[in-house]
């Protein structure tokens, strides 16, 4: 293994990671009194999902080609609508969720987690054209590498929005929601255009 490789991995981990961290920062601005294993939870979700997806177009590549090419065209339409569904509900919410000790912390559900983490990373599965050189313990290593980037880069965003959040207090939310429609909007324009 060489340096190109690594470095290569490296970068594309930061690359995925933009999105990810910008919804780390929305759920830090969400829920700002977030526990330190919530945090690793979160981070670690972002991060599984900018693994496995390179991982599933770089199988897709290396054995269903065809069908691989038709779901990449719907890729910007999905995160528009699971980022869309996601940045609305917490612009929407009001008092479900609440913090009873901080009114203005919310708190992020599991399925909203797993949502976000598709939608943040299911452009990542066109970086299996990428790597789809690689054989597969590079492809996992690479994947691997692209995971631990992005889990830093997350942790750094919920740091951030948490102290964020503590400041700003119910118009967290709002802006929270903002961002995540802002990236679905982003994630779409780039996909379609």
């Amino acid at each position: 293994m060489d340096i190109v490789f690594f470095i290569n991995s490296l970068a594309l981990g930061v690359g995925l990671a933009m999105d990810a961290f910008s919804v780390s920062l929305a759920n830090g601005l969400h829920e700002c009194r977030m526990s330190k294993s919530k945090l690793v939870l979160i981070a670690g979700t972002f991060a599984f999902f900018q693994a496995l997806m390179p991982l599933a177009g770089w199988l897709c590549v290396h054995t269903i080609l065809t069908y691989f090419s038709m779901l990449e065209k719907a890729i910007p339409y999905i995160a528009l609508a699971l980022l869309g569904y996601i940045g609305i509900s917490m612009i929407r919410e009001k008092e479900d969720g609440e913090d009873e000790e901080h009114p203005s912390c919310s708190i992020l559900s599991f399925r909203k987690l797993i949502i976000q983490g598709i939608a943040t990373s299911i452009d990542a599965l066109s970086v299996g054209f990428t790597i789809a050189e690689y054989d597969f313990p590079h492809a996992l290593l690479s994947a691997s590498l692209i995971a631990a980037v992005t889990f830093i880069i997350c942790v750094a965003g919920l740091i951030i929005g948490k102290k964020a959040g503590a400041k700003l207090g119910r118009r967290a939310n709002i802006f929270g929601g903002v961002i995540l429609l802002i990236i679905g909007l982003e994630i779409f324009i780039t996909g379609v255009f």
